[in-house]
């Protein structure tokens, strides 16, 4: 039988045999529809791309006040979407390995001081007119604009001048920053005609699609764009995501073919699309958190020890198989984990009752905890919040749980509210993730972590060209979190999509979800 399988895979993988012919014959032979369904998937990827076609995305994290302005895009739709029409200087690949897009090449200074990014030519933006350095150095200096919205500002500080030297772009930075190519790869960065100054949402970039449609919140479009340089990508001859931000209407749209793929399938239905021979969920592991956080500047928050009861009352076992259904491991109250490649492991912090109610009692408080909540924050949150409640009972604390709507809540409820639920992908390094979320001008410090001593072990290790002193210095400032942060990380989650039965070219890539964003570029639809 196997010698008949093989046959029949290599027709597949020539183009000699359809789907439902492959499917069938290996029916006759015995072969479950489940393992002839991802046989098939891997002859036909063995095919090699397709081109044309509508490539169809049903994804949740869309909302009404979406902009296309890569400074200030937060969520799934904004991220994804973004990929499809925008690029940066560099890609950061699935084996961590930092790949040259808009920039050919790169280099320090033995201090790593001063950058040089060697600029692409003849790349195209989709208003025809051909990118230049003098794009990117605008790019930059909006992203550098004291009074600029960019998520990346807080990166952008650290640079001391910024200059065109013929095809190049130098950074020239106040510190050393052995990282700072990672920097360039981060999604915000996309490369704009005139940095985007004069129209920062109107989507002109250099990526395989331009943009036809912009629904903000409903759907969004983009045909393949004639004038792309490069090959490798882009293969669907249009793109379109539509926003599904219901768990149960999402995964119908995908059962039902109305798209071809989907993001953050809820765990509590994995094992059941594992049986419709049609559909592949596609599960891999990274940096992605799902996580809690109180702001501690804001009464009752402000006391450390009211902030340990809370991490010692969750069960982060209990809340990593029945949320994420097993698809994810145990979180310690600090964002890094085992993918980081400078990662020290802290002892790992676990429920105890008795703890908790020996630090709640220390800290006065009394009466209950307001924790707002939605699925919008992340699949499950809310059932992730009810199950914090009852364990948090255990010990004596009360938790009233709000459920907001998932519409509005990363612009109207995180942020605003002092105690919430909250999600990340992670970055690339530490310093990428600490500048983000904990240094004391961060745009995104959701936690109101103000520390000038953290500030300064921060970029000391940034500077640090030891490799082991860096990794002792950012070991201590995952302590200092650990101890005094204002994060509740009971787990780190498992990026789940799904994808129907013409779908190939998809790739596990653990950097973030949906392929790091790639998905609707990087695969195809198959006949």
């Amino acid at each position: 039988m196997n010698d008949e399988i093989s046959f029949l895979s290599e027709c597949v993988a020539k183009g000699k045999l359809s789907r439902r012919d492959f499917l069938g014959r290996a029916a006759a032979l015995g072969v479950s529809a489940v393992l002839a369904n991802n046989m098939f998937a891997n002859a036909a990827r063995a095919e090699g791309p397709v081109k044309g076609g509508l490539l169809k995305a049903g994804l949740m994290g869309g909302q009404a006040t979406d902009t296309l302005d890569p400074a200030v895009l937060t969520n799934d739709v904004q991220f994804i979407f973004s990929r499809a029409w925008g690029e940066q200087l560099v890609e950061l690949d699935a084996n961590q390995k930092l790949q040259p897009v808009l920039a050919e090449e790169w280099g320090a200074s033995k201090d790593a001081k001063v950058w040089t990014f060697k600029i692409r030519k003849g790349v195209q933006f989709h208003n025809g007119k051909e990118m230049t350095p003098a794009d990117v150095l605008a790019t930059m200096e909006r992203h550098s604009d004291a009074n600029s919205k960019s998520v990346m500002l807080a990166f952008m500080q650290g640079i001391d001048k910024i200059a065109v030297d013929g095809q190049n772009i130098v950074f020239t930075l106040k510190e050393s920053n052995a990282d700072f190519p990672v920097i360039m790869n981060d999604v915000h960065l996309m490369i704009q005609p005139d940095g985007g100054k004069d129209s920062p949402n109107a989507g002109i970039g250099t990526g395989p699609y331009k943009v036809t449609v912009n629904e903000a919140g409903v759907r969004l479009g983009g045909e393949r764009y004639a004038g792309y340089w490069r090959d490798d990508r882009g293969f669907a001859d249009q793109i379109e995501i539509i926003v599904i931000n219901d768990a149960t209407a999402r995964t119908s749209a995908l059962q039902s073919g109305q798209v071809h793929m989907i993001n953050r399938v809820d765990p509590k239905v994995v094992e059941l699309l594992k049986r419709f021979p049609d559909i592949t969920v596609r599960n891999v592991g990274g940096r992605g958190h799902s996580y809690f956080c109180c702001q501690l500047d804001a009464a009752p928050f402000n006391n450390n020890d009211l902030r340990l009861a809370l991490k010692y009352a969750i069960d982060r076992e209990e809340m990593v198989q029945k949320v994420l259904g097993g698809y994810g491991s145990v979180g310690n109250d600090t964002h890094i984990n085992k993918f980081y490649p400078l990662f020290t492991e802290l002892e790992q912090r676990k429920y105890d009752p008795d703890k908790a109610a020996f630090h709640y009692k220390k800290s006065g408080h009394s009466g209950s905890l307001l924790l707002h909540a939605s699925d919008g924050a992340f699949t499950g949150a809310v059932d992730a919040a009810q199950l914090y409640q009852q364990s948090a009972a255990k010990a004596g604390i009360n938790i009233d749980v709000k459920r907001e709507p998932a519409d509005g809540y990363w612009t109207n409820v995180w942020l605003k509210q002092p105690f919430v639920a909250s999600s990340g992908p992670g970055r690339p390094t530490q310093d990428m993730l600490y500048s983000l979320v904990f240094q004391s001008k961060a745009p995104w410090n959701e936690t109101h972590f103000f520390s000038e001593k953290f500030d300064q072990m921060m970029v000391q290790a940034r500077g640090e060209l030891d490799t082991d002193k860096r990794k002792k210095l950012y070991a201590d400032m995952g302590q200092i979190i650990h101890d005094e942060g204002g994060v509740i990380i009971p787990m780190f989650n498992d990026y789940i999509d799904a994808t129907g039965p013409q779908v190939g070219g998809w790739a596990k890539n653990g950097n973030d979800r949906f392929m790091n964003g790639y998905a609707l570029t990087k695969c195809w639809l198959q006949a």
